[in-house]
């Protein structure tokens, strides 16, 4: 009897430990990945991603934080394209499984309806879908926010003498031959936020974007637009020393080119527009478990401090903060909160209404063709 009880309390605790170690695990909504799908994904051995900059929202150490994790081969395909881009390499690669069809997707938050009307993308809910704010993903799974900035000027010190404090200034006469877009505007989400944010300082709204596209043409008049498409060997360079880009990934290019040249970050006075990018995996994905696992891993606490260590304001930052699971050193580089007191966030339908008037009439009123 004595050895019955014994082994009835050992295996009693034993099953009490368990319990608490399960509940520990999900604590804050951070469960992961499960076994089965690790396996599945493994099985596969690759993940096709597309449009993914390495300087951009830190996406350099999630790749490889990925691939060691996991021993998952990541086929990176055109790292400097748009959000049209990515949406065209799903239906030109539709029952294709070879290399050049993406599995997943990360585009501005105007694009989740297309996404789903034109059938291109497939539902999934992470893990920790819970802590994703409610009107920041699509109910169903088929597309949810991952991170948020501020369109902010970058510019290079070395070059610029006066720094621009507001869009006005891009006008004046200094600044020739040095003002550019990260992005075409025609297909370039960051680059039409980017127009939305000049109407918003020049008398437009979040439902008339209009007068950003007359800020652009007179940019343009005056030869201060420069027609290409900016990135950081830009910026370094000279060739463009002042253009428009998402806080993250300019603070970004500000801790990567380590004074040489200085950058600094500028969010403008006015005309200050915060922007949503979206998660999807295609519908049409070769590889559709590995990519149920880099959604998992993107949405784990870990996949979203890499994101904020970049600079980006990951989608689940309010359950972050609420755990204190942000570490004292990440939290010491971000913005101070004031310099965001300014932004708005305009919905699906504006982004969509605005994208639709910058696509038709860039080159009707601006003339710039953004290469």
């Amino acid at each position: 009897m004595r050895t019955e009880g014994w082994l009835f309390r050992a295996i009693s605790l034993l099953m009490l430990v368990t319990l608490l170690l399960s509940c520990t695990s999900t604590k804050g909504g951070d469960v992961g990945a499960d076994d089965d799908l690790v396996a599945a994904a493994k099985k596969e051995g690759m993940l096709t991603t597309i449009a993914l900059p390495h300087d951009w929202c830190n996406y350099g150490e999630a790749i490889e934080t990925f691939k060691t994790k996991y021993g998952i081969e990541i086929n990176e395909l055109n790292p400097d394209g748009g959000s049209a881009d990515e949406i065209e390499a799903i239906k030109a690669n539709q029952g294709n499984t070879g290399p050049q069809a993406p599995d997943v997707i990360d585009v501005g938050f105007g694009f989740g309806p297309q996404l789903i009307e034109e059938g291109l993308v497939t539902p999934y809910k992470v893990s920790t879908w819970d802590t994703i704010p409610a009107d920041a993903k699509n109910p169903d799974g088929y597309w949810y926010g991952d991170y948020y900035g501020v369109l902010a000027f970058e510019v290079n010190k070395d070059v610029v003498q006066n720094v621009p404090q507001d869009w006005a200034d891009l006008l004046k006469p200094e600044y020739k031959g040095q003002v550019a877009l990260s992005g075409d505007p025609r297909a370039s989400a960051q680059a039409q936020m980017s127009v939305y944010a000049a109407a918003l300082a020049n008398g437009g709204s979040l439902d008339n974007v209009e007068p950003g596209l007359e800020f652009f043409k007179k940019l343009n008049e005056v030869g201060n637009f420069v027609p290409v498409i900016a990135k950081q060997a830009t910026v370094a360079k000279g060739e463009t020393p002042v253009i428009m880009r998402w806080d993250y990934n300019a603070l970004a290019d500000k801790e990567v080119l380590a004074g040489n040249p200085e950058i600094e970050v500028v969010i403008p006075q006015t005309g200050v527009i915060a922007g949503v990018y979206i998660q999807a995996i295609s519908a049409y994905a070769p590889h559709p478990n590995a990519a149920k696992l880099w959604m998992e891993f993107l949405y784990s606490d870990e996949g979203q401090l890499i994101w904020l260590k970049g600079g980006c304001h990951p989608i689940r930052y309010n359950d972050l903060a609420s755990r204190n699971a942000i570490p004292d050193e990440i939290a010491a580089k971000l913005p101070p909160a004031e310099a965001y007191a300014k932004a708005v966030f305009p919905s699906i339908e504006q982004i969509n209404n605005s994208k639709v008037v910058i696509v038709e009439k860039w080159m009707d009123v601006v003339g710039a063709d953004v290469k």
